[in-house]
């Protein structure tokens, strides 16, 4: 807990400085971002014992640091294409002392890297991360979209592309108590 702390402290100074976070959202920091992403660790179908995840657009963090410091059995890749970002997720690993957490410069679409899990929070609609994220899926994997109330909706105009590409999608409840919504995207024969 104390090292979840540490973090939002930087994200509430640092953070707010850099404008990667905004002033109005301090006071909601933890309900509204850490916690959100709290609330996947504690649901080990979505993140496996000794998982590899690649949080896309990591932005500040949010889910990657956060899933880093909650389970050190993962290991977990930012990638983020905005320098200023990476910069300040190299101060929060270094700040943090996350040894399971490397952080990287790119894009999705660019990307080589594969993960059991890749996350994005906060990144595009649904139907533009699915073709993005896909590729960087390992057999077996899954997508995991943090998504708010409208996860629902944002999956109609992703439909054809999951049945066309042989993916299906199911919307999760996790946490305990259930607070944070989750579409978790995996291959319909499972490979």
């Amino acid at each position: 807990m104390e090292q979840l702390w540490r973090y939002q402290d930087l994200l509430s100074s640092t953070g707010v400085e850099w404008g990667l976070i905004g002033p109005r959202e301090v006071d909601r920091l933890w309900d509204r971002h850490i916690d959100n992403s709290l609330a996947v660790t504690e649901d080990h179908e979505c993140l496996p014992e000794a998982a590899t995840v690649i949080d896309v657009g990591s932005g500040a963090g949010l889910p990657g640091i956060v899933w880093a410091i909650a389970r050190p059995d993962l290991r977990v890749i930012c990638l983020e294409p905005l320098e200023r970002r990476t910069r300040f997720l190299h101060k929060a690993v270094d700040d943090l002392g996350l040894r399971n957490v490397q952080v990287e410069r790119g894009r999705a679409p660019d990307s080589s890297l594969t993960a059991d899990r890749v996350t994005a929070r906060a990144v595009a609609h649904t139907e533009v991360l699915l073709p993005w994220l896909a590729p960087m899926v390992t057999a077996g994997g899954r997508m995991l979209l943090l998504k708010g109330q409208r996860a629902a909706e944002e999956l109609v105009p992703a439909q054809q592309w999951l049945d066309q590409s042989g993916w299906q999608a199911q919307i999760r409840m996790v946490g305990s108590p259930p607070r944070t919504r989750v579409v978790v995207v995996q291959r319909v024969d499972g490979g």
